[in-house]
């Protein structure tokens, strides 16, 4: 997943590049300070998802703008129509 923070609103959709495996890009309006960034990207995807924020946990790139995310209980129908967008 590739984060953008400080974007005008919280949005979860599209692609990152062209490559392979398909990159999921993740907007929220949190800076990217005192992990704010982090947490808002948490609740964003969660929703979007429809899952529990519990159930979003971010493996690695915590300070970075790529993260591997781990999400438990989620539909993969759910994840290819947030790339398609």
């Amino acid at each position: 997943m590739r984060v953008r923070p400080g974007a005008r609103r919280d949005e979860v959709g599209g692609r990152y590049g062209d490559g392979e495996p398909p990159v999921l890009l993740v907007r929220v309006a949190a800076p990217a300070t005192d992990g704010r960034a982090n947490e808002a990207v948490v609740r964003v995807l969660a929703s979007a998802l429809g899952v529990a924020t519990a159930d979003v946990t971010i493996v690695v790139g915590a300070s970075h703008r790529t993260k591997v995310v781990e999400v438990h209980g989620v539909d993969p129908a759910a994840v290819e129509e947030l790339l398609g967008r």
